[in-house]
């Protein structure tokens, strides 16, 4: 086996382990703690965070820890990481978000309860659920998830300070969630999306899910650009 294709598979398993914790931390904490109602929003948003700090300094050495298509697009837009790295980085994060909800959804259905708001944790941007409506569901994906790609893609610059770019990646998507839970469940992540939509019941998910795959994406290139402009010779 080619160097190449060693490396490719170690990029996509590790991504692939890296977006599975994500699930667990993340909407696993959100349905097995009862959602906003239950352990409240600020234990769901850690959850999130933690995750992603931890696994940044866990797989981080070898995938750059992505865990998400669209920060892997903001990456690859920067030309931080090869079309190579990308799409093993993407397989990953796919089968990661997948399973990690499998996992989810094999600890609820065994304890006899399944659904929260939301349904089990996805995305949605339906007022009747108790969002806010498509309209405030596009801004935030794209403004947070440009937020997100300018701050990670900040942390790769000969300025930043070693060894904090986990933490700080971490503590941005806390603050994310905290804002655009209320607003759509928060997404900046297609995989996260996926992976929670596929084990949902009797939710609009699946005819809503469209929004939290090409928002993200939008708001991943845009942070992208928007870091070259402050950045300059730097990025």
């Amino acid at each position: 086996m080619s160097d190449t294709n060693t490396n490719s598979k170690r990029i996509m398993l590790a991504e692939l382990l890296g977006t599975c914790v994500l699930m667990l931390g993340g909407p696993g904490t959100a349905i097995l703690g009862g959602g906003g109602d239950g352990i409240g929003l600020l234990a769901i948003a850690l959850g999130f965070g933690f995750s992603l700090a931890i696994m940044a300094y866990v797989i981080g050495p070898i995938s750059g820890c992505h865990i998400n298509p669209a920060v892997t697009l903001g990456l690859l837009i920067a030309k931080k990481i090869d079309k190579a790295h990308a799409t093993a980085a993407v397989i990953g994060q796919v089968i990661g978000g997948i399973i990690g909800g499998g996992i989810i959804a094999i600890i609820v259905s065994s304890g006899g309860g399944w659904s929260t708001r939301g349904g089990f944790a996805s995305n949605l941007y339906d007022k009747a659920d108790g969002f806010l409506g498509l309209g405030a569901a596009i801004v935030a994906e794209i403004v947070l998830t440009a937020l997100l790609i300018v701050v990670v893609l900040a942390t790769t610059t000969k300025g930043f300070a070693p060894g904090f770019g986990g933490l700080i990646a971490g503590l941005t998507l806390t603050v994310i969630h905290l804002i655009s839970i209320p607003v759509d469940n928060t997404s900046v992540n297609p995989a996260r999306s996926l992976g929670a939509v596929v084990f949902s019941q009797g939710s609009h998910g699946w005819t809503q899910l469209w929004a939290f795959i090409v928002f993200p994406l939008v708001g991943g290139a845009l942070g992208a650009i928007i870091h070259k402009v402050i950045q300059g010779n730097d990025a």
